[in-house]
């Protein structure tokens, strides 16, 4: 019987020896092998790896579509869903018609894969996009965060249809549909109207804006004792400050160490100086010129210091500066060339850190014994923070009791200004913060990268979240996510 045979050759697939041979001929079964390897996918102690069967079934192609369906519908546990939901989402384009239908399944973890299965196809699946709007309400939010993404990956040609939304309604559709305006072109792609209460928002959240230590995976900072925040700008060479809160500064941060370094540069696009905390500024910077940066600053300051600490056990450097001239430098991070990096004599608390295992508080690496040094690299890769708080104030401690005085800025490096920055959303106050103003009617502010005054943008009410959109101008507005 065929059945019988698919089940043979899926055992097969299980043998590295027989694994081709059995694939090819469930391959040439076609749809009559689709319903065993479906039993074997949803089966989560199937002998063969899970992902065999995934590879015939793609193989098999669209006569088998119908029954992933069948089995998409039918599955419950969660591995079995997550393993065939693969399969479905993974037929295309050729699959369109049959995944804008399943938009409107009872559901909603068909239609969401649906949604996501759409994104996939691009522009091909423009088509689609009426069919996506309504889900943009839909009351589960996993399949309305799906329409979401889906819309942003059919780029520019859904932008019309989003702004008639955010015109003409639904009004349940239109906080979404503005986030994933902004997602698609930033400001430019808003209307006048969707910017006329952008300002007035993150102004109100300013005024009442608390210091919140940064939580990015990346983190580098230049210290400086002084307040002298627009004198700091000037010094690192940055264009263009905004006014932000803590929680749009540190996201903004966060998703450009993530995604906005290339090889054509080594910096961030945009840095966060904070206001005066505890009489240290703190400019959240990535720069290739870190030393001459903060030569330069501590010329006019006195000192200057600069910190990296990668949170996920990517290590620590240090930098301190007095008086124009680096005093010490030192960098730990598991690349080849950490020691070229190397300048000056150990501070106090590096001698303090070497001296509690035994270990010689001065040393030159290349002489050092593999044990020790192994032994010191380890204490160092987590030094950072404990650097920074011996010489001053630690960027990583500052919280709700640290004396605050003035407002932090966004700012764009000289890299960035030659430049155009990628439109996208942030947030622009802490998850745990609760809502200062009443669910009626929400507005934040719009500050274009050029000087100038910002722009307002109007907002929807409603449950959800405030995120800040970067135009592909370069400009910042905030949005409201339900």
């Amino acid at each position: 019987m065929v059945v019988d045979r698919a089940g043979g050759l899926i055992r097969d697939l299980g043998d590295p020896e027989r694994r081709d041979a059995a694939g090819d001929a469930l391959v040439a079964l076609g749809s009559d092998a689709v319903s065993a390897l479906l039993r074997e996918l949803a089966h989560e102690a199937s002998p063969p790896a899970w992902y065999l069967c995934d590879k015939v079934l793609d193989e098999i192609g669209m006569t088998g579509f119908d029954h992933v369906f069948e089995a998409l519908v039918a599955t419950r546990t969660p591995e079995a869903q997550r393993r065939i939901g693969g399969v479905f989402g993974g037929y295309g384009k050729p699959a369109l018609a049959q995944y804008t239908t399943a938009l409107g399944h009872s559901d909603p973890g068909v239609r969401s894969r649906s949604a996501h299965a759409i994104g996939r196809c691009g522009e091909n699946a423009l088509p689609a996009a009426e069919k996506l709007l309504p889900l943009l309400g839909d009351a589960d939010e996993e399949v309305a965060s799906s329409a979401g993404a889906a819309l942003v990956l059919l780029g520019d040609g859904v932008v019309r249809p989003l702004q008639r939304v955010r015109r003409d309604g639904p009004g349940r559709l239109r906080p979404r549909a503005l986030s994933v305006l902004a997602d698609i072109g930033g400001e430019s792609a808003l209307s006048d109207r969707d910017r006329a209460a952008v300002e007035r928002l993150l102004r109100i959240n300013l005024t009442v804006d608390r210091s919140v230590a940064p939580n990015a995976c990346w983190m580098h900072w230049p210290a400086i004792p002084s307040g002298d925040q627009a004198g700091i700008i000037a010094a690192l060479g940055l264009a263009a400050p905004t006014q932000v809160t803590f929680a749009l500064a540190n996201d903004v941060v966060d998703s450009d160490a993530h995604g906005r370094l290339g090889e054509d540069h080594d910096c961030f696009d945009r840095v966060f100086v904070t206001p005066e905390l505890d009489g240290w500024t703190f400019a959240m910077d990535r720069s290739d010129e870190v030393l001459r940066l903060c030569e330069l600053l501590s010329s006019r300051y006195g000192q200057a210091q600069a910190y990296y600490y990668g949170a996920q056990g990517d290590g620590s450097a240090w930098l301190v500066a007095e008086d124009g001239v680096a005093v010490r430098r030192y960098c730990e991070t598991g690349e080849g060339d950490d020691e070229l990096l190397i300048l000056g004599e150990p501070l106090p608390l590096e001698r303090l850190h070497r001296e509690e295992p035994g270990l010689a508080p001065y040393w030159d690496a290349a002489e050092e014994e593999q044990d020790a040094e192994n032994e010191w690299k380890s204490a160092a890769f987590d030094l950072a923070p404990r650097i920074a708080a011996a010489h001053g104030v630690s960027s990583l401690t500052i919280g709700l009791d640290t004396l605050m005085r003035g407002v932090g800025v966004l700012a764009l490096t000289p890299y960035a200004t030659s430049r155009t920055l990628p439109a996208g959303t942030y947030r622009f106050r802490p998850r745990t913060s609760r809502r200062l103003l009443p669910a009626v009617q929400l507005t934040t502010m719009c500050r274009r990268r050029t000087a100038g005054p910002g722009r307002p943008v109007h907002l929807r009410s409603g449950p959800g979240r405030e995120r800040l959109a970067s135009g592909s101008d370069g400009a910042f507005c905030t949005v409201l996510v339900s």
